[in-house]
């Protein structure tokens, strides 16, 4: 895959090592040079494209043109019900079935999104968080009708509930249930699915909400610490859980930055896991990553520009060492992206892959005065801001007190006064702009029609199933709830029972309750 000679004919060595003392090699502790010591001259990122909208056959057809393609792994969107654990004929779901991402009520809509696809062959990721549990649970249950294995199966759930508190509010239950939930599935899994992340710790998230670079990583390191801490209190032990664990990461504009930050963090995380927690596991010290670019620094004008700043993103991710790579679709300011979109947005990871050589040299930026002081700068300020947040409790208080979202409010606000002022340059936007009307481009729209058809069906699916049946596998989940049970072999046992994903979550509601945010006066 890599070459050894370049185009003019001199010949590659696979890493170059002139920061004399600095970095231990790539693939060797601390991990800041990359987790492998050939990285992408033994195989490329997984190419996996985000995609999922209105229907799950409409969802289903977009996996198989992007695996025809050559995406190499798939990355499901889930639309804003089925995140906040509503069927789609609830009142709460009015107007948002299938608009950000694909409907989800039962095993039927599963089967129906991973029809032709081979589950024991195409690595899945799952974007859903609150009800992460019951989407795996659907996804192991269409896998047993298959006759597949689960030790066969291999795919992410983000699963990662704490940065919804955080950044995004697609919380259901308050917070000590949802870590129950999230140390079930590691449990689950590291017995039954060993092959499965069980939890992608989600940084992009915190960015995308107008955190610096710095934040980003102290506050998503901070949250894994509290996910491993809540293992340990479970009774897992960390080299049992921590190697199926992986991170999100934003890839943004400032190119260096990002490249450090990536670096940064993996030399944070292998710390952490050794240091602190006790590891004697390397794979466990290893963080592993997929990295999408940068939703929040997309333009609804001149959107054609947007291919030229996913590419730059793109390619400081490459750089910075990631595991997995979604590249954004130049329309995405404007709406899902269109199939046109989601190729030319692959066709850019394809290009940098095969064409650019960045992949023939592992981190090939190693050595470099400004990324090498980046890399230490931001190490050393986010291993501080850990500690501040270590003072405070932990993660979980700092969420709880509302510290960590009123640092990225600040942080934000700072970010859009300078682009107000003209201060960072937003081209086309604040500088260059054109004065013109907004670009007309094709925009993916959702027919009015998939929420009355997505009702229908879930609406047939009641009305076909064993109510004995259900009530019981039912009243299961409920008794799990209230005891200590895990409670992945119960949702799989409803799920495949007919039980809808609102179901289950109204049972978990009635024992966890439900999380509303205090309000906080600045």
């Amino acid at each position: 895959m890599a070459r050894d000679l370049n185009a003019s004919g001199i010949p590659l060595q696979p890493f170059y090592d002139g920061y004399t003392g600095k970095r231990t090699p790539p693939g060797t502790y601390p991990y800041t040079r990359g987790i492998r010591s050939d990285m992408y001259r033994g195989r490329h990122w997984t190419m996996r494209q985000y995609a999922g909208f209105a229907t799950a056959a409409e969802s289903n057809a977009r996996y198989r043109y992007l695996l025809a393609q050559g995406t190499t792994g798939l990355s499901v969107a889930f639309d804003l019900p089925t995140q906040l654990g509503y069927d789609s004929d609830a009142p709460q779901s009015r107007g948002e079935v299938g608009k950000v991402g694909v409907a989800i009520d039962s095993i039927d809509d599963v089967e129906t999104l991973f029809a032709d696809i081979p589950l024991d062959a195409v690595t899945v990721s799952m974007t859903i968080n609150s009800p992460a549990s019951i989407l795996l649970a659907l996804v192991l249950a269409v896998a047993r009708r298959r006759g597949l294995a689960f030790d066969k199966l291999g795919g992410t759930i983000q699963n990662d509930v704490l940065k919804e508190y955080v950044a995004r509010g697609t919380y259901i239950f308050p917070p000590a249930p949802s870590m129950r939930l999230v140390t079930d599935v590691m449990a689950y899994c590291a017995q039954s699915v060993p092959n499965w992340n069980t939890i992608s710790i989600s940084g992009y998230h915190i960015r995308e909400a107008g955190s610096t670079a710095l934040q980003e990583i102290a506050f998503t390191l901070a949250n894994a610490k509290a996910y491993l801490q809540a293992a340990t209190r479970a009774g897992l032990s960390v080299d049992d859980v921590a190697p199926r664990i992986s991170f999100f990461w934003n890839a943004h504009n400032d190119f260096f930055e990002e490249i450090a930050k990536f670096r940064a963090a993996r030399t944070l995380w292998s710390e952490i896991v050794r240091d602190e927690f006790g590891s004697h596991d390397k794979r466990s010290q290893m963080l592993r990553f997929h990295t999408q670019t940068g939703g929040s620094t997309l333009t609804a004008q001149e959107p054609e520009n947007n291919v030229v700043r996913v590419t730059l993103q793109a390619l400081a991710a490459v750089l910075g060492g990631t595991q997995s790579l979604h590249t954004n679709g130049a329309d995405e300011a404007l709406g899902l992206p269109t199939a046109d979109a989601a190729r030319v947005a692959l066709r850019t990871q394809q290009i940098i892959a095969y064409e650019s050589g960045v992949t023939d040299v592992v981190d090939p930026l190693a050595g470099s005065y400004y990324v090498e002081t980046l890399t230490d700068e931001l190490t050393t300020r986010a291993r501080e801001l850990i500690a501040e947040i270590d003072a405070q409790g932990g993660a979980v208080d700092a969420i709880e007190s509302g510290w960590m979202q009123d640092r990225i409010g600040d942080s934000s606000y700072r970010a859009q006064q300078e682009i107000e002022r003209g201060a960072a340059v937003v081209v086309g936007v604040n500088k260059f702009a054109d004065g013109g009307p907004v670009t007309q481009i094709p925009i993916q729209r959702i027919d009015a029609t998939i929420e009355r058809d997505q009702i229908e069906r879930v609406r047939a699916v009641r009305a076909a199933r064993d109510p004995a049946r259900l009530d019981a596998r039912l009243a299961d989940v409920r008794a799990a709830a209230e005891g200590t049970a895990n409670l992945v072999p119960c949702f799989i046992e409803a799920v495949d029972a007919g039980a809808t994903v609102g179901e289950i979550c109204n049972v978990l509601r009635a024992v966890f309750g439900q999380y509303v945010a205090r309000e906080r006066i600045a």
